[in-house]
């Protein structure tokens, strides 16, 4: 190795020891600062030496950490410490007169513990009318006079200790909210904590508790949902790691949640009859009642957008020997004998922890991989990936997504995490990863010939999984017609590369799926078998998409619609500008044409002009305005493949479309509604007839939606492909 190199080396190794020693200093200085953990680790290195437990420390949280995004150091908290103050601020919550959450504290001494507790409320609680409950179990300290410092909230005190779940359950009949949060003392909530609950309990139908994702004051994880072992002992997922790493930051079922902060449903609570007493004074009453809360029928669900530090310890102590920390043990059994049958069914201590962390070990698994997060909003192919994996959750698969660019883009990466997928992101080796777990996968969905070739043989070699390759359209064929119109000799290169490519993902798929059906049989009929299967590229759960404004309040415009990465619309509508607008604008002067799609090069943007408007990227919801203000959508595609989203979504919102054979390629039975024709005279003799005849118009936008209803419905795909796996 050159001498510079060497150097470079060398250096590039150092930086990486220090900073791996950089962070392990800093999560050993956690343990030694929290005397629970402290005594583990004496414990640990008891048995099995000093150095034998260093390297159990650095193995599980380093050797095994397949994506590190980004460090646990630089997790940012707001952390009041307002407690120790000799003249306190007065803590004034707002009174709702209905509220809709009754935040229950339990409390026991350690007063300015509760008042940043409470003062941490104050300044991150927003979107919910909500009252506070301190539930003061006969407290000797300063406690006893909170009322001279927080203004608002109900105090409960009434001379009887009840220990901490009778407290609980005596607070939760005070209760006038829908829902009941118990929320310790020794936390201080962040920002959207209750509001992220909420919305999880109000768009959730199953959801019986929600919880927080548990946080140390320093940043480090304490905990990302609960798990519950076969013999009853449980363990909080994701101890002293990074809280921001994929695997902690999706919505997910847990086995419980710890108590230190959850939200019920009273009327479910009132029902279950809340915390089992047995279990009085404290530990596994909040495990119980996750499992009685399924028992009815619901759910318990992590909601990591939730964040709240705990200040383990300062309520129970960390000493099991003594005080009420010695019912833990003693609790377990009680919970084991009472839930004994049911407990059959979960895994094994500290086995398959993948399947255990999520409750999915009866679920089938799917692994989606493709080029990066879907932007569903920029272009037909990241749609159609966004809408399979809706239909993958809604059909109960459990779902991970794996972008060949693993930056966690946003909006797009959080909104799924929030529908249930973990979404990898971050400094990942994917290789790695997808060889660690592949015994977990059933299913394995590849989009995008590049993507399919790059992973598909590390697929095949370290999985049983099914693999199913969905190539949206057919490349080869693309290519081949693109070379037809341009004649470029780099296309022809291109198209005998794309065939090549394309044969060989054929031959190691199990499935092929195509929304063209043509592209089907080619795709059989080359690699003589059947494993091309049709599947619609396009699905909607409500048909018509928009409301279909009447034809009178229409503006007398031409819409397209058309993500311009991708070069047949760039082509498209550059010969549609030439070779057809200049007739429908000599025979209609009113006419407009409307552009909108994402990244338009120079040559789309120059073609803004008074009749011709061009948007660049536009929202969902200000696309679907679109559609409802014109008359017409035009699809002038000259050369492609696949099916064209822009032409299924027009014909989904009602509206009348005027399409080259291309653009209606893949459409069958269209023949009445949709107008098909490569003819530039023939398509502006079309345009400018739609454009006036609202009889012919209303025909064909009410024929546009019954053949949308019949074959691009969300419950007819879910059903096609549960038949075809």
């Amino acid at each position: 190795m050159p001498k510079n190199l060497h150097e470079i080396h060398k250096k590039k190794k150092l930086s990486r020891y220090l900073n791996y020693a950089d962070i392990f200093v800093k999560i050993t200085g956690h343990i030694f600062k929290n005397k629970g953990l402290f005594i583990k680790f004496i414990k640990s290195m008891r048995r099995s030496g000093f150095k034998q437990t260093l390297d159990k420390i650095k193995s599980g949280l380093y050797k095994e950490r397949i994506i590190i995004y980004p460090a646990n150091i630089d997790f940012t908290l707001k952390i009041v410490d307002y407690g120790n103050s000799r003249h306190k601020e007065i803590i004034e919550f707002q009174k709702f007169t209905s509220p809709r959450v009754s935040i229950i504290i339990p409390v026991y001494n350690n007063f300015k513990i509760t008042y940043n507790c409470l003062m941490s409320i104050k300044q991150n609680t927003d979107g919910a009318e909500y009252e506070v409950i301190l539930a003061d179990d006969n407290s000797s300290d300063e406690t006893a006079a909170a009322d001279r410092y927080i203004k608002n909230i109900v105090i409960l005190r009434d001379g009887v200790n009840r220990g901490f779940l009778k407290n609980c359950n005596n607070a939760a009949k005070y209760a006038k909210g829908e829902y009941i949060v118990f929320l310790n003392n020794d936390t201080q909530v962040q920002p959207d904590w209750l509001s992220s609950m909420v919305f999880t309990m109000e768009n959730e139908p199953s959801a019986g508790i929600v919880g927080s994702k548990l946080v140390y004051p320093d940043g480090i994880l304490q905990e990302a949902g609960g798990i519950i072992w076969r013999e009853g002992l449980g363990l909080n997922y994701g101890k002293l790691d990074d809280p921001l790493k994929p695997e902690y930051n999706y919505l997910k079922e847990a086995d419980y949640i710890s108590g230190a902060c959850i939200i019920i449903r009273k009327r479910l609570w009132d029902v279950i009859g809340g915390f089992d007493e047995r279990y009085s004074p404290a530990y596994y009453e909040n495990a119980d009642l996750a499992f009685e809360v399924r028992k009815h029928g619901y759910k318990v669900l992590y909601q990591p957008k939730s964040a709240v530090v705990h200040f383990e310890g300062i309520s129970h102590g960390t000493d099991e020997t003594g005080g009420v920390k010695i019912y833990q043990e003693i609790n377990r059994r009680k919970f084991a004998e009472k839930w004994r049958n049911t407990l059959e069914g979960c895994l094994q201590n500290g086995q398959d922890l993948f399947l255990a962390r999520d409750r999915s070990r009866n679920k089938k698994h799917i692994l989606v991989i493709d080029h990066h997060v879907p932007h569903y909003d920029k272009d037909a192919g990241s749609r159609t990936i966004w809408q399979y994996l809706e239909l993958f959750i809604d059909l109960g698969y459990r779902v991970s997504f794996i972008g060949n660019d693993p930056r966690p883009y946003e909006p797009y990466t959080g909104m799924l995490q929030q529908k249930g997928i973990e979404v990898l992101y971050g400094k990942i080796d994917i290789v790695r990863w997808i060889i660690q777990y592949a015994k977990y996968f059933d299913i394995v969905f590849l989009s995008r010939p590049n993507i399919a070739e790059k992973y598909i043989d590390i697929i095949k070699k370290n999985t049983s999984s099914k693999i199913i390759y969905y190539g949206h359209d057919l490349h080869q064929d693309r290519l081949k017609k693109e070379h037809a119109v341009t004649n470029d000799k780099k296309t022809l290169a291109k198209m005998n590369a794309a065939k090549k490519q394309e044969s060989y993902i054929f031959d190691k798929a199990d499935i092929v799926f195509m929304p063209n059906r043509q592209e089907v049989d080619f795709v059989n009929d080359t690699t003589n078998t059947r494993k091309a299967k049709h599947i619609k590229g396009f699905f909607y759960r409500t048909i018509p998409l928009g409301t279909v404004t009447p034809f009178k309040k229409r503006s007398e415009s031409v819409l397209f619609v058309g993500g311009f990465n991708h070069t047949p619309n760039i082509d498209g509508v550059l010969w549609f500008v030439s070779s057809v607008w200049p007739e429908i604008k000599r025979r209609n002067k009113n006419a407009r044409f409307v552009v909108a799609g994402s990244n338009p090069p120079d040559e789309i943007k120059d073609l803004r002009s008074e009749d011709i408007t061009v948007t660049g990227y536009l929202t969902d919801e200000k696309l679907s305005k679109l559609y409802e203000s014109v008359k017409l959508a035009v699809i002038p595609i000259r050369y492609g493949a696949g099916l064209k989203g822009k032409t299924v979504e027009a014909i989904a919102y009602g509206l009348p479309a005027v399409c080259t054979s291309e653009g209606a390629y893949g459409l069958n039975e269209t023949h009445d509604f949709l107008s098909v024709t490569d003819d530039p005279a023939s398509i502006a003799d079309t345009i400018i007839m739609l454009l006036k005849d609202e009889a012919e118009w209303q025909a064909r936008s009410d024929k546009s939606i019954r053949y949308a209803q019949a074959n691009f419905s969300f419950e007819s795909v879910k059903n096609d492909f549960k038949h075809l796996i």
